[in-house]
């Protein structure tokens, strides 16, 4: 899965670029099989459905374009074939308004599963689509669609798994903007994005949390999980003194440098509705304690060390890029 990956954004080709998709595709299927989970199967083919659809237009796209005839050498007839192709590649990566099956194969998976859907998976099609970016107006409504979407569908979610889900829409959105002025960025977001989503799918996953009501009984048996969890929720929603500002920050900076005033603007305030989803999760984590004895007790659950040092280093990152910043 790794190195398919690496063949495509590597592809001298769009052939080979097709190919390493593919492979992508095939080796993550056994991967999503959890014989734990009944719906495993039922996202395993809802995924490899969407994603071969997608493919295949890739695949006609192309053709199209390499058919050297007097149709393709309209300048219009070539731009259409670009749009469909770049359709089938924000399908691949779950941008809206191509996002339906993103939610619904991110509840059929554990967490480990989601954890490369969210990251990993998107590396791909988003390099294949810098190649042929272009600041155009279905851009634009790519972008202000998935910041709609993803704020408004979030804010009724109670499960997890499908917060994290439009959570990604939302950052993609962001990413595509970034995509359109410099690349350079997209690569600063991309990891930073990756870090935290790491932070928060650990917690989760050792805590088997699936469900906000879990979150909230199993965040009052533990008190230093709910500190990681809600600095790193926090940090997700790109809140200043976290390290998940630092990307929007650069992304806002660069677009209105390159005299887009109106793009970011309406980012800002659709992203301001997935703030309030994130805001309304953590207070209630912070203020629903069942229990208060609970914090008096000792606490074997988080004893790892490796999860301790990385939040805190995604937690502090910004402070210290600031003064190693200065210090330069």
């Amino acid at each position: 899965m790794f190195s398919s990956t690496l063949i495509s954004i590597s592809s001298y080709s769009w052939l080979g670029m097709w190919l390493g998709l593919e492979i992508n595709l095939l080796s993550i299927m056994p991967l999503m099989q959890n014989t734990k989970s009944i719906l495993s199967s039922e996202s395993a083919i809802k995924y490899f459905i969407v994603q071969a659809i997608a493919s295949t237009i890739i695949m006609a796209s192309m053709i199209s374009l390499m058919t050297k005839t007097q149709m393709t050498s309209n300048i219009n007839i070539q731009s259409t074939i670009l749009l469909m192709m770049n359709s089938a590649l924000l399908t691949k990566m779950g941008t809206a308004p191509f996002h339906f099956w993103f939610p619904e194969v991110m509840e059929g998976l554990d967490w480990m599963n989601c954890l490369l859907i969210l990251t990993w998976q998107k590396i791909a099609p988003m390099v294949l689509l810098m190649y042929n970016m272009n600041f155009n107006l279905f851009m634009v409504t790519m972008i202000v669609s998935s910041m709609v979407i993803s704020g408004i569908m979030g804010v009724n979610q109670v499960s997890l798994r499908k917060i994290l889900a439009y959570s990604s829409i939302n950052h993609m959105g962001w990413m595509l903007s970034t995509m359109m002025v410099m690349e350079t960025i997209w690569i600063y977001y991309f990891l930073i994005y990756t870090i935290v989503t790491i932070n928060l799918v650990m917690i989760m996953n050792k805590n088997k949390i699936f469900f906000l009501n879990q979150l909230y009984q199993s965040m009052n048996e533990n008190p230093m999980t709910k500190v990681w969890f809600i600095t790193n929720f926090l940090s997700l929603s790109g809140i200043p003194p976290f390290l998940g500002f630092l990307p929007k920050w650069l992304t806002i900076q660069v677009l209105v440098m390159n005299g887009m005033i109106i793009l970011p603007i309406v980012m800002i305030v659709f992203t301001l509705i997935t703030i309030f989803m994130y805001m309304r999760i953590t207070l209630s984590t912070i203020l629903m304690n069942i229990n208060e004895q609970n914090w008096l007790k000792s606490h074997s659950k988080f004893n790892s060390m490796a999860l301790s040092i990385i939040n805190f280093i995604a937690i502090s990152s910004l402070i210290m890029i600031t003064i190693l910043f200065n210090m330069a």
